[in-house]
């Protein structure tokens, strides 16, 4: 796809309710009754995958436009959308700042989101779990009492549970940290690359970490 250049105007266009129709039967009208070029997607509760996004993409060039952003409440449509290079994010998480903390409602508890990627001696911490929209690159690090949500990669140091919880996390769309810490157990994160538009997850399991393909529905529900 083309790059669209800033301050170009766009059109935000919302998939269906899924009870009532299907994305894949109404997206080419939405389409057809939009007058921009550039269109940004709001994917509601939709779990799409990557080969979803793919024809998605495909519907929007065939109807002569450009895709800008996806939104979504569905994590796991973020991490095919963000595999696959678009430009993606979480629904409460659409922040226009480069950098940006904010506190989100997440159930019973907050969650610290951040926009923006962390560079070397860059570091991260809260007391409640937190959702980084961007990269954690050598040298920085990220702590949190609770979860670590990363929608990018981890290639510096991630501490889920700096507080003693062996129950805590950390998740990212590719997970190959220089160190991982869950509570006191540190390990190294593996060396080959993941699957493409599968997030890994680390957690403790009979007090070693353990990296596994993410439950991103599990950790919506913490």
């Amino acid at each position: 796809m083309a790059p669209i250049s800033k301050g170009e105007a766009a059109m935000t266009l919302k998939l269906p309710d899924q009870r009532l129709d299907h994305w894949r039967d109404r997206l080419p009208d939405l389409l057809n009754s939009c007058s921009e070029t550039i269109v940004d997607l709001d994917c509601e509760d939709w779990i799409l995958s990557c080969t979803d996004l793919t024809d998605l993409c495909a519907l929007v060039a065939d109807a002569g436009h450009q895709l800008g952003r996806i939104t979504s409440r569905a994590l796991e449509t973020v991490v095919s959308a963000s595999a696959l290079g678009l430009d993606a994010s979480p629904e409460h998480a659409s922040f226009k700042h480069k950098a940006q903390t904010n506190s989100i409602p997440a159930g019973p508890t907050e969650l610290l989101f951040h926009q923006g990627t962390l560079r070397s001696g860059d570091h991260l911490q809260s007391d409640r779990s937190i959702l980084l929209c961007g990269d954690v690159n050598p040298g920085a690090r990220i702590s949190s009492a609770a979860d670590v949500l990363i929608w990018g990669r981890l290639r510096g140091v991630a501490h889920a549970g700096c507080e003693g919880s062996t129950t805590a996390k950390i998740v990212a769309l590719q997970l190959r940290p220089l160190q991982l810490r869950i509570a006191d157990v540190v390990a190294r994160g593996p060396e080959d690359l993941p699957q493409a538009g599968l997030a890994e997850q680390a957690e403790l399991k009979d007090g070693v970490i353990a990296i596994e393909p993410a439950v991103i529905q599990s950790f919506q529900k913490r």
